[in-house]
């Protein structure tokens, strides 16, 4: 059951400056607001930052407006000759119903939409409010002291984004090696140091599916054995109830 935590959302700010008379001359009210908005524009036509807009009030005030940071647009994910990373067809339907999701979380990550594939698989299958014994939460079964106060746990876009944000510490922590990261994401990232013959029985059991899980996924393949094995032995439940849950099962 992961740990993960991530930086806060971006804040906005505006700015303001105030403009004054011009020494010597008393103006009429139209007469201020025309000049301040003249010299606002003087002003504009200097300075580096092209987008900043400016008003002259009817106190005479000249205010200046920062616009919010945009966020930069979100691309989709593309290999290196060109083609755009693909969900393997392998995982559940349950799974499979969040592809563009994945995908979108993946970029933003910039994981391997596979590897999320199969984390999701085995922690929810789908069910974007599954709830383990132990409290974990949602898609990517995230403990609730890894939320800040004013996230929406179940909420799939928040819960991916505080379960990606963890997977990722574990796959640098695991230097790449996708099995010693799901370790990590299960068993806490100090496992990853440790020999695999100290991990709990949990941890090793996640490692034993979820490894090969994701390289048939990586490879390409269509099926996985180890998937079929993970359904015989209990899977095939939690994958019913988010199928259920989700409208996509017929029980």
């Amino acid at each position: 059951m992961p740990n993960r935590c991530s930086a806060p959302p971006f804040a906005q700010a505006a700015v303001s400056s105030r403009g004054g008379c011009l020494s010597g001359f008393v103006l009429p009210p139209l007469a201020v607001l025309v000049v301040g908005f003249f010299l606002v524009l003087l002003s504009l036509g200097s300075s580096p930052t092209a987008s900043v807009s400016a008003s002259v009030n009817l106190s005479g005030e000249i205010v200046t407006v920062v616009p919010p940071i945009e966020p930069a647009p979100v691309a989709r994910p593309i290999q290196s000759n060109g083609t755009i990373t693909a969900l393997a067809s392998l995982f559940t339907p349950e799974v499979r119903y969040w592809t563009v999701a994945i995908q979108s979380w993946a970029v933003a990550s910039g994981l391997d939409p596979n590897l999320l594939a199969t984390v999701m698989q085995i922690e929810s299958c789908g069910d974007p409010v599954a709830r383990s014994r132990a409290g974990a939460m949602g898609l990517f079964q995230v403990m609730p002291y890894h939320f800040y106060a004013m996230d929406a746990p179940y909420d799939p876009d928040t819960n991916a984004l505080r379960g990606m944000s963890y997977l990722k510490r574990a796959l640098e922590a695991a230097q790449g090696d996708p099995g010693l990261a799901l370790a990590g994401y299960n068993g806490g990232i100090s496992v990853i140091s440790r020999p695999e013959s100290t991990w709990a029985a949990e941890t090793q059991r996640y490692v034993y599916w979820g490894r090969d899980i994701y390289q048939d996924a990586a490879s390409g393949s269509s099926e996985s054995l180890r998937l079929q094995e993970w359904l015989a032995a209990g899977g095939a439940s939690l994958c019913k109830a988010a199928g259920q849950r989700l409208g996509i099962s017929d029980q």
